[in-house]
């Protein structure tokens, strides 16, 4: 009887043990083994767990009042808004943000204008040299060395303007004349940028907000302090989204398995369409999965994995190292 009882509460333990697994451990097989491991330490957080829902609900409230008083009375810039939102941020970031978070943000503000490089790279558009501009254009140098520099620099207004850029400069026929360069060239290494404002974050920050908890603080900073059709602009600034995808498509063509994983970057519409769309729909949210964990993935697969027609590599094995395996990098 007693090994009965013993055997029933074994089992269980078995199952909640199993079950406990099942809600911990979500890593996709479309994301990259970096932007899994981040999302996976996220959803143990405390700050996800308890803050993440309460600041999302006074986010939305927040729109709702904010928007249409901006519309009727903050139509455009008075010229303080970009200094507020670049000084709320770095300071945000400097004392409140996680290090997995910020490492994140950085990362991502460094891949996106080397996306767009790699884009522009087999078309007239192409430049030869990049400028020494900080933070801002696409050729610009994206090294983030301390929180004054994001003030400076205007980091938040300007990385929304690449998105613009990149439209503008693009040309569909000369990129498709030139498909078989892309099959065989790689985006430039995200390595060459600096990240010393890590550091800073590690001496200074109470690492409080996790990556979707810092989206969030500035999605609303942007709503709270831009005038309305810097809210709008940045609202939309995610078209070059849908031109990367395209792009990528069209280069790995013949690669099924590449184009399962790009699949997944589909929103439920089809064609990334929720990126235009009203103040009251947008969801931080999307930015997180489909734009940065976008952009992350765009990279290493462009980086890690040549496409048929250019220097072949092993796709399945892709899959099994950057996919599955995490790489445990730090960006300080």
């Amino acid at each position: 009887m007693r090994r009965a009882k013993s055997t029933k509460r074994s089992r269980r333990r078995t199952h909640v043990d199993s079950t406990d697994r099942l809600h911990t451990t979500q890593r996709l097989p479309h994301l990259t083994a970096y932007v899994n491991a981040v999302f996976e330490r996220e959803r143990q957080r405390f700050d996800y767990i308890v803050i993440r829902p309460i600041l999302l609900v006074a986010y939305y409230a927040l729109r709702l009042i904010v928007i249409p008083l901006k519309f009727l009375l903050h139509r455009r810039a008075w010229g303080f808004e970009q200094k507020c939102i670049d000084g709320v941020l770095a300071f945000g970031i400097k004392h409140f943000a996680a290090h997995d978070a910020l490492e994140l943000f950085v990362r991502h503000v460094q891949i996106e204008p080397l996306l767009y490089r790699y884009l522009l790279s087999g078309t007239a558009q192409r430049r030869a040299g990049h400028t020494t501009e900080r933070l801002k254009g696409i050729d610009g140098d994206y090294s983030v060395d301390s929180v004054r520099e994001v003030v400076a620099h205007g980091l938040t207004i300007c990385h929304d303007d690449l998105s613009y850029e990149m439209m503008n400069r693009f040309d569909k026929d000369e990129f498709l004349q030139n498909i078989a360069f892309y099959r065989s060239s790689t985006p430039e290494d995200v390595a060459q940028f600096g990240s010393k404002i890590l550091q800073q974050n590690r001496r200074h920050s109470l690492q409080v907000l996790g990556a979707t908890n810092v989206i969030i603080f500035v999605v609303a900073t942007i709503t709270l302090f831009g005038d309305y059709r810097t809210v709008i602009r940045a609202l939309n600034s995610f078209s070059s989204d849908s031109l990367l995808l395209w792009c990528l498509k069209h280069i790995y063509i013949d690669d099924p398995m590449a184009q399962t994983d790009l699949d997944f970057y589909l929103p439920a519409d089809g064609n990334r369409g929720h990126y235009s769309n009203s103040p009251f729909r947008a969801d931080p949210n999307e930015y997180l999965y489909n734009h940065i964990a976008f952009d992350e993935f765009a990279y290493e697969l462009l980086r890690n994995h040549r496409a048929p027609g250019g220097e072949v590599s092993d796709v399945t094995q892709l899959h099994h190292q950057h996919r599955f395996v995490s790489t445990g990098r730090s960006g300080s």
